[in-house]
């Protein structure tokens, strides 16, 4: 209705949230510790669309990671230490791309001002940019973490809402900090003489040890808050056809959940998981990587929520 208000939405069918959760719109006045939120929004895709529909095939594809009460190979159940609440959909206006950054903005702050974790799930990276300010509202200049295919740096009037712009605005905005953040799995061109992130490409993040991979990226991202962005096409078509622009040459499943694992004890603050376009995925690949991937931040999460009470 015109006037009303609304940060979130649930349209999710039988009330069914991540990992089986009940969906609260009210999440981020909830007593949850991790908040999730589906960002159903692909306008800003260059090449197939069908991301909006992300976070319902993710969800979906949870269903799958239900039965294991300890998730291998961690010795614990995270959802016996933290509370996840799965938050719905934000509602977005069809068409409408500034609704969608401020809509997103102001939920997400919400969810950071109430000392809540975020795992939102896309949806197309653009996306990433009001999650990003929304962060940086509440934590300040950010270390970000970022797995992917293309380095989304760049510029020009036309990438004003375009998924391959984000990391090229938000340093210029200063909500992140360059000379703490990496990019990891990088196998597109960018400017290679001027690019203000460190690069892991591909063909390095596949050759190099795992452990000297988690040392680059834990050196580069040192102390203070953590954002991780996990575009899906960072792994291999094998492993994640469905996404909007594949490329081939990239990373396993396995070796993704290894870096990730490695970040255990870093200041955390939020992960988002995009384009992950089901329309193109075949036996729900795609959307269980994506679902596997947010499980396994939770565990990081619940891990680092045990050694501080420890």
């Amino acid at each position: 209705m015109p006037g009303e208000t609304r940060t979130f939405t649930s349209l999710v069918g039988n009330n069914f949230g991540y990992l089986g959760m009940p969906v609260d719109p009210g999440a981020a006045q909830s007593q949850a510790d991790v908040v999730v939120l589906g960002i159903p929004y692909d306008l800003g895709t260059s090449g197939r669309a069908g991301a909006r529909h992300g976070p319902q095939g993710i969800r979906q594809a949870s269903a799958h990671l239900r039965w294991e009460s300890r998730r291998w190979p961690w010795r614990f159940n995270a959802l016996e230490r933290l509370r996840v609440v799965d938050a719905g959909d934000v509602e977005i206006i069809p068409g409408e791309s500034e609704h969608m950054l401020d809509t997103v903005q102001k939920g997400a702050q919400a969810v950071f001002s109430a000392g809540k974790n975020l795992l939102s799930l896309g949806g197309d990276h653009f996306a990433t940019l009001p999650l990003l300010r929304a962060a940086h509202a509440v934590h300040g200049p950010l270390a970000l973490i970022h797995f992917d295919a293309h380095t989304d740096t760049e510029s020009g009037e036309s990438s004003r809402y375009y998924h391959g712009s984000m990391f090229h605005r938000a340093p210029r905005e200063g909500l992140v900090d360059c000379a703490r953040s990496i990019q990891i799995g990088i196998r597109t061109e960018y400017d290679y003489e001027r690019h203000p992130y460190r690069v892991i490409d591909a063909a390095g993040a596949n050759d190099l040890p795992v452990a000297e991979i988690v040392d680059a990226v834990r050196d580069r991202a040192g102390h203070g808050p953590v954002y991780v962005s996990f575009d899906i096409d960072c792994l291999d078509p094998a492993f994640a056809p469905g996404t909007g622009t594949p490329v081939a040459g990239g990373l396993s499943t396995d070796r993704i959940l290894k870096i990730l694992r490695g970040l255990k004890g870093l200041q955390l603050i939020a992960m988002d998981i995009m384009e992950v376009a089901p329309c193109y995925d075949h036996a729900e690949i795609t959307s269980l990587a994506a679902a596997t991937l947010g499980l396994e931040y939770i565990y990081l999460l619940a891990d680092r929520e045990q050694a501080g009470q420890s």
